[in-house]
């Protein structure tokens, strides 16, 4: 077992992997504990599409010590709410209770994540459950735009698969299939446990140590993880039934790990990230083009993605359109501001300081450091980074990867009578 005290966030690693994060805060009476795997859709190989949200789900069916009433009671009678989720990267469960109940809390958790039951009759009846989502995303069209938009720019990748899996996929997690993948990926050295508020490390190692000491490593670390090379499609959905028409629109971006995610993050806020932001003002503000509208980086270890995204009336979409491009043709040509960058500063940095008196908020950030960089980065060190980006660097950013050959365009909507082609994207 190794400790490291590097930072104010204490951390343990145990032989068998399981890493161990505590942030304590002082004069706070809450706690918020999370179990996050270092396991998504991503890692998934065609056979196995789905199978991560699956778990997701299951869990909350009964372990050999619970039924899924005794789950569903002690979240009640914790007064938290156990939130569950799955991205394309990781699998997470947290949980914010008062503090004197977070021993109770990490005990549910750990028992979910130790001993589920998977019985036939529940993985059936989840798999109904889950395909009724899948029913759901298909009837918003901005989530049903996205998940056309991951498959069209991640083609060879699991970043393009939808998390859900497909309603063929799912129905083949029987007992066995789901407990084989449990037991070989959902392992300790793929599992990072976090707490912060009211908490003591020396608490959550004993916990930890209790719950998952004894279990051995699995036979892979994290599944089938893929090299993502985004492609540059054009597409175009009609669907006629939908009043307004809904577009992304997005290029390469850096990664999580390059230097420049900093400057990434800032450039992203002054196009779309908020109400004084270009397009934000140039759509939505001057001409009531849109009522949702911005912009946002996504980051992954190894590639990210800037997209601007938009809906409005489909008579209006090629405006909208060429008032996006515009903006970014603006940025090539005349850069921006120093006024639009400190503001930029400003926001992130208040954002980054609200962000800490949050215990959840704080556990989320210790965990994605965790995950991405294999340590944490004190707080100081990440508003010094931030502050140091100039205006010229967003310049030499913004010519890398604002070029025509870079974009990659979908729209969802009645879009029969609009004429919507590559040219659009022209800078």
């Amino acid at each position: 077992m190794k400790k490291d005290s590097s930072c104010s966030i204490k951390e343990t690693r145990f032989d068998n992997g399981l890493t161990v994060l505590t942030d304590q805060m002082d004069g706070v009476r809450s706690a918020a504990v999370s179990f996050l795997f270092r396991v998504g859709a991503r890692h998934e190989t065609p056979e196995w599409h789905g199978i991560s949200h699956f778990i997701e789900h299951t869990v909350f069916k009964g372990t050999k010590r619970r039924s899924t009433l005794d789950i569903a009671v002690e979240q009640d009678r914790l007064g938290g709410n156990l939130e569950a989720f799955t991205t394309h990267e990781e699998t997470g469960f947290v949980m914010k209770v008062v503090d004197e109940k977070v021993e109770k809390a990490f005990d549910l958790i750990a028992d979910m994540l130790s001993e589920p039951r998977f019985l036939a009759s529940d993985l059936e009846a989840e798999q109904n459950v889950i395909i009724e989502e899948m029913k759901m995303t298909e009837d918003v069209p901005e989530e049903q735009l996205g998940e056309i938009f991951n498959q069209a720019m991640f083609p060879e990748s699991g970043l393009g698969r939808p998390i859900t899996g497909t309603a063929e996929s799912v129905r083949t997690f029987n007992t066995e299939r789901t407990q084989d993948y449990f037991e070989r990926v959902f392992t300790p050295e793929n599992l990072i446990i976090t707490a912060a508020g009211n908490v003591s490390h020396e608490q959550m190692v004993s916990l930890s140590e209790q719950a998952f000491g004894d279990r051995r490593r699995g036979a892979e670390q994290n599944g089938a993880a893929d090299d993502a090379f985004p492609a540059t499609p054009f597409i175009v959905r009609n669907r006629a039934d939908l009043e307004q028409a809904h577009f992304i629109l997005a290029t390469p971006f850096p990664s999580a790990l390059d230097d420049r995610r900093y400057a990434a993050d800032l450039l992203a806020n002054i196009i779309g990230g908020g109400t004084s932001s270009r397009i934000w003002q140039s759509i939505r503000e001057e001409r009531g083009l849109a009522y949702a509208v911005g912009s946002a980086a996504t980051l992954y270890k190894d590639c990210g993605i800037f997209a601007i995204f938009a809906g409005t009336s489909p008579e209006q979409i090629r405006e909208t359109i060429e008032l996006s491009v515009g903006e970014l043709r603006s940025i090539l040509s005349d850069g921006v501001t120093e006024d639009e960058l400190e503001l930029a500063k400003e926001t992130a940095r208040a954002s980054i300081l609200l962000s800490l008196e949050d215990s959840i908020s704080r556990a989320a950030s210790a965990t994605a450091q965790e995950l991405t960089f294999g340590h944490q980065i004190p707080v100081e060190e990440t508003l010094a980074n931030l502050e140091r980006v100039t205006v010229g660097q967003l310049h030499d950013l913004a010519n890398e990867f604002f070029r025509t050959e870079n974009f990659a365009f979908a729209a969802l909507g009645d879009l029969k009578a609009q004429k919507l082609d590559r040219g659009l994207l022209a800078l």
